[in-house]
């Protein structure tokens, strides 16, 4: 303890300079708990208010999907290409090291495979994410879907197991064979997972509307990479989401799968982070592939 009589008269009180709050850059966000925006803060870039995650939970459904076969081969060389991790959490614990220092999206829903129909989904504890030092869990939602109803169930949960911790939500729209992937689908969808307290959404683009898309959502929307595109393709479509008011990307395939995974995570960075246009990006990819 420090002595009284030798406790120096305190000064430096800054009279007439405001004392100004850091903001977040991300819409929604705002006026959450410190522990949740403390862990949002991981996963999103300070200087662009953008994410890039890498997404490798395809197992949980699919199996040794192609570029999965060896995890321990395969991403862990592109970890630290990545601003946050989205992964099951077996394979967290398997071959994620932990001194990587990355924060985790952890896959906290799970059920059926493609060999039945999808979506009849679960959860993880919370204190199973919590043990796992996630930064945020996510959960699908089915919207249009025959398990709709228990989906958005399985999000509420989490969202109020979250609040109890501060641990924020993703909420992850599922698109079946039967829906299609519109405006308007994508619109309720995202508007849905957020009325129901998701602070954060993951969904996929549109090439025709996406901007409504995203400026009804009060919440911010990161992309789903989906299938496998071309390189110079899919790193059209994630310039036109950020375009378009994306907060960031969550890619798999058209990571993982390309010819060259390091480089396209990198060209990746350059265009949402940086603002890079395609063809340049493109062309950063190409040298560094060659």
């Amino acid at each position: 303890m420090p002595e009284a009589d030798n406790n120096l008269d305190a000064k430096n009180y800054g009279i007439g300079i405001p004392q100004v709050p850091e903001t977040m850059l991300m819409k929604g966000l705002n006026e959450l708990d410190w522990g949740m925006k403390d862990r949002l803060a991981r996963i999103f870039n300070r200087m662009s208010g953008h994410t890039v995650m890498l997404a490798f939970d395809h197992g949980y459904i699919m199996g040794p999907t192609s570029g999965l076969e060896r995890m321990d081969l395969t991403i862990v060389p592109l970890i630290p290409y990545a601003d946050c991790l989205m992964c099951t959490r077996g394979a967290l614990r398997q071959i994620v090291p932990p001194t990587c220092n990355k924060p985790i999206s952890l896959r906290a829903s799970a059920g059926s495979t493609i060999l039945t129909e999808l979506n009849d989904e679960c959860l993880l504890s919370m204190e199973e994410c919590l043990r796992l030092n996630a930064s945020m869990v996510a959960v699908m939602v089915a919207i249009g879907s025959r398990f709709e109803a228990l989906t958005v169930r399985n999000l509420t949960t989490m969202v109020d197991q979250g609040s109890r911790y501060n641990v924020p939500v993703l909420g992850v729209t599922a698109v079946g064979k039967e829906l299609v992937r519109d405006a308007r689908y994508l619109s309720l969808a995202t508007r849905v997972c957020a009325e129901n307290g998701a602070h954060v959404i993951k969904t996929y683009y549109c090439e025709s509307g996406f901007e409504k898309v995203t400026a009804a959502c009060p919440v911010p929307i990161v992309i789903a990479g989906g299938k496998k595109l071309p390189e110079r393709e899919a790193l059209q479509m994630a310039y036109e989401a950020i375009d378009q008011g994306a907060a960031g990307v969550d890619m798999g395939r058209n990571v993982f799968q390309a010819d060259c995974p390091t480089a396209m995570l990198q060209a990746v960075r350059r265009v949402v982070h940086d603002g890079e246009r395609p063809e340049k990006a493109y062309e950063m990819y190409r040298q560094m592939r060659g």
